[in-house]
C-alpha cells in the first residue's frame, strides 16, 4: 500500500486518501489485571489524557485468519511515538484485524500497566493486544553506562527477554522499536522466510565500519575477538527484527546476550547500550532484510541531535534513531524536514487537527545516503 519514493530534489509530499472501515472485535487487556471494568489513571499526565480515538480498520479481501504478532515497549516518555506507531502499522495493513500488539511497560513506570492498557484501549477500541510488565531487577545489574543516559534505561533490554515474557504460544514476532512508523503492509515483512536455521532477520549495513561499535581492548583481546572467526559480521539495527521465538527459546538467546554484557560489567568492550550484544550473538548469521524496512537514523547523530536525511532507495518503514524524536522537535517548534511525515500519524489531541486526513502513500523526493550513527 503506501510507499515512498526518491529522487534527489526538494521534500514535496502529495497525500493519497484512502478511507478504511473495520469491525471491532474483543481486546485483550493486561495479563495481571482484569481486561475489562474502568480502571483510574493515577498518574495525573495530561499525556494520558491527550489522544484522539484512531479510525477503524477492516480487514481486506482474501485475509486469513492466521495473526501478525507485533512486540513494542510502552511507556510515559515515548507514548507519543508508540501510539503513531500502532496507527501507522493499522493504516497500511491490508489485514489489520489481524495484527495482535505485544506491549512490554516498566514495572516502575509513571504511568502504569493499568494505566497504558487503558489508553490504548481508548485510543484504538478495535485493537487486538496485550499488556505485559517487565520486572526491571531483570536486567539491572547487567546495565553498564552508556554515552547517553537513556540508552540506560531498563526497558531498552526488554526485547532480550521476548522469549521468557511472551506467551509460549508466540513463536514468530516482529519487534519494533517506539519511534518508528510504517508505511508499507505489515504482512510483506511477516511473510519474510528465516533460512538456515537463522533466529533474526533484520536490514544489514556491511558498508559501515563494524570495528566501531567495540572497544580496542575487545579487538586486542584474541579469545574475544574471534567470536567472529568464522563470520563476516555487519551492523544491524535491533530497533527492527523478524524473530523466530521458538528458535530463541531452544537456544537461550537470553543467556547468550547476558553472558556478554556480564563481560561488558568488567572489561568494558563496548560504548553502547543494547546493541553490542546483539551483534556479538547475531553479527553475520542474520536474514538480510531489504533496506527499505528500517530507514533508521532519523533522530539524528547520538551527540548534537542532527538532522539527517533519508538513504536512497524506496521506503517501507521510518525510524527516527538517534537523539532527536519528531514529536518533541515539532512540539518545540524546530523539526526536522523529515519530521513531518510522521506527523500524519499522531493522535496526540493538541496536534490532531493539523492532518486529519488520512494518509495512504507519499512521492518523496529524496536525498544522500547517512553514515551510520553509532
Amino acid at each position: 500500500m503506501g510507499r515512498f519514493r526518491f529522487c534527489s530534489r526538494s521534500l514535496n509530499v502529495a497525500i493519497v486518501a484512502l478511507f478504511l472501515l473495520s469491525f471491532p472485535f474483543m481486546c485483550f487487556g493486561i495479563r495481571y489485571f482484569p481486561a475489562n471494568g474502568e480502571m483510574e489513571v493515577h498518574s495525573g499526565s495530561d499525556v494520558l489524557f491527550g489522544y484522539t480515538e484512531a479510525p477503524e480498520y477492516r480487514n481486506g479481501v482474501g485475509c486469513s485468519r492466521d495473526s501478525i504478532h507485533v512486540a513494542m515497549t510502552i511507556d510515559l516518555e515515548y507514548l507519543r511515538g508508540s501510539i503513531a506507531a500502532v496507527h501507522s502499522v493499522l493504516r497500511h495493513a491490508s489485514c489489520p484485524e489481524n495484527v495482535f500488539f505485544h506491549f512490554i511497560a516498566a514495572e516502575f513506570d509513571p504511568a502504569s500497566p493499568r494505566d497504558l492498557t487503558r489508553l490504548v484501549r481508548s485510543t484504538f477500541p478495535s485493537l487486538n493486544f496485550k499488556v505485559y510488565i517487565f520486572r526491571e531487577d531483570t536486567v539491572i545489574n547487567l546495565i553498564s553506562s552508556s554515552i547517553r543516559i537513556a540508552l540506560e534505561n531498563p526497558l531498552n533490554y526488554a526485547r532480550n527477554y521476548l522469549g521468557d515474557i511472551l506467551d509460549p504460544y508466540v513463536d514468530r514476532v516482529i519487534y519494533l522499536d517506539s519511534d518508528v512508523v510504517i508505511v508499507d503492509d505489515i504482512q510483506k515483512l511477516w511473510n519474510i522466510t528465516l533460512q538456515k536455521n537463522r533466529i533474526i532477520g533484520a536490514p544489514e549495513y556491511c558498508h559501515t565500519n563494524f570495528t566501531k561499535y567495540f572497544t580496542d581492548s575487545f579487538w586486542s583481546d584474541p579469545m574475544m575477538s574471534r567470536v567472529f572467526g568464522s563470520r563476516k559480521p555487519c551492523y544491524f539495527n535491533t530497533g527492527v527484527m523478524v524473530m523466530d521465538m521458538e528458535k530463541w527459546r531452544k537456544g537461550n538467546y537470553r543467556k547468550r546476550i547476558e553472558n556478554w554484557m556480564e563481560l561488558q560489567r568488567k572489561k568494558r568492550i563496548y560504548e553502547l547500550g543494547s546493541l553490542p550484544p546483539f551483534l556479538l550473538v547475531f553479527g553475520g548469521n542474520i536474514e538480510p532484510i531489504h533496506h527499505r524496512w528500517n530507514q533508521h537514523g532519523l533522530g539524528g547523530d547520538n551527540v548534537k541531535g542532527s538532522c539527517r536525511s533519508l538513504h536512497s532507495g524506496p521506503v517501507s518503514l521510518l525510524h527516527w534513531s538517534g537523539k532527536g524524536k519528531p514529536w518533541v522537535r515539532l512540539d518545540e517548534k524546530r523539526p526536522c524536514p523529515l519530521d513531518h511525515l510522521w506527523e500524519p500519524y499522531d493522535l496526540y489531541k493538541r496536534n490532531h487537527h493539523r492532518h486529519q486526513s488520512a494518509v495512504g502513500s507519499f512521492n518523496f523526493v529524496g536525498v544522500h545516503r547517512d553514515s551510520e550513527i553509532l
